[in-house]
């Protein structure tokens, strides 16, 4: 279950109070009058079923709380109460299967902004690719994977594009498009500097056996960006953030980019190129693995997902005959 607690003006908490009450998926709902002092106003609290969220924070939306109040919408990890079974088992669809997009949109939003620690993830994970690259360390690889932050404007991308946010999108397209040339390019003065101190002995990328996956583009680079991608999205949706590893350490999104500015200072441009292009095929792969797994969720409180559709169905034939 969700918790939603809101600072709401006097003059609409009766209707705050009957749209919760007409929400089959909301229960233990509390009111203390003039007790917010800013904003001021009364302080309204409930608990809301995920697959019901949607549906809750749309008719509150739409009586202008946000404007003279306020909402806030947080995780409930353990609810013992027979009332919150009750809200539960009421809600249409299944709790794993909503999506509540405010909280996805939110979540999003935070993680696909171009700022100077997106830019210092992303160059570290750069420069940990490189190093990985020039050392052939498959650990040091695995390790700028992890590092790496690019999952989130990507996700964020996938949330745009279905939302029709395209100001999310934009904000999203941005964050990579500039933050791998600008990492890229530290990456590569770096590269510069080990290589005339001698600490980077590569003549040719050929003899690296451990790492050479990195950029040899094939059908399976792209199978493992949807498949890391669907993952990675379900694991947003559904708040299971331990999956989100498992992502990171399947795509070669950064340790591609490293590979291309080691291989663009050895003068071997064709790999450099192909690095480019499995850096592309898996950014592409993840976002529209993210999308395909956004239309397939429920959009709306009231209405279930596929797998809510498909047991109703079951449920009416059973009945049938």
């Amino acid at each position: 279950m969700l918790h939603l607690r809101m600072i709401s003006p006097p003059e609409l908490t009766d209707k705050v109070l009957a749209v919760l009450a007409a929400n089959v998926g909301v229960t233990h709902v509390t009111l203390a009058r003039g007790v917010a002092v800013e904003p001021a106003g009364d302080l309204v609290q409930a608990d809301v079923a995920r697959e019901a969220a949607n549906e809750a924070l749309a008719d509150l939306t739409k009586l202008g709380i946000c404007k003279s109040g306020g909402i806030t919408l947080g995780p409930v990890e353990t609810v013992l109460s027979e009332a919150g079974d009750r809200a539960v088992e009421a809600a249409p669809g299944d709790p794993t299967d909503a999506v509540v997009w405010e909280e996805l949109l939110a979540q999003t939003k935070e993680e696909s902004t171009l700022n100077s620690t997106f830019l210092a993830f992303l160059t570290i994970a750069c420069l940990l690719g490189a190093i990985g690259v020039a050392t052939d360390s498959p650990v040091t690889v695995v390790g700028a994977m992890v590092v790496g932050p690019e999952f989130g404007p990507l996700a964020a991308f996938a949330v745009g594009l279905v939302r029709r946010d395209f100001r999310l999108a934009r904000r999203s397209a941005l964050a990579l498009a500039v933050g791998f040339p600008v990492a890229m390019v530290i990456t590569l003065f770096a590269t510069l500097a080990w290589e005339k101190l001698g600490w980077i002995k590569l003549t040719s990328v050929a003899n690296l056996p451990n790492v050479d996956f990195i950029y040899e583009v094939g059908p399976f680079s792209l199978v493992v960006a949807l498949l890391a991608g669907a993952a990675g999205m379900l694991s947003l949706v559904t708040a299971k953030s331990a999956a989100l590893i498992g992502v990171f350490i399947s795509v070669t999104t950064v340790p591609a980019a490293g590979f291309a500015v080691i291989a663009a200072t050895l003068g071997e441009w064709h790999v450099a190129f192909m690095s480019a292009g499995q850096l592309a095929v898996n950014l592409a792969g993840i976002v529209v693995a993210g999308v395909i797994v956004l239309e397939l969720r429920p959009r709306a409180g009231n209405e279930g997902g596929p797998v809510h559709r498909f047991k109703r169905w079951v449920g009416m034939r059973s009945l049938v005959n």
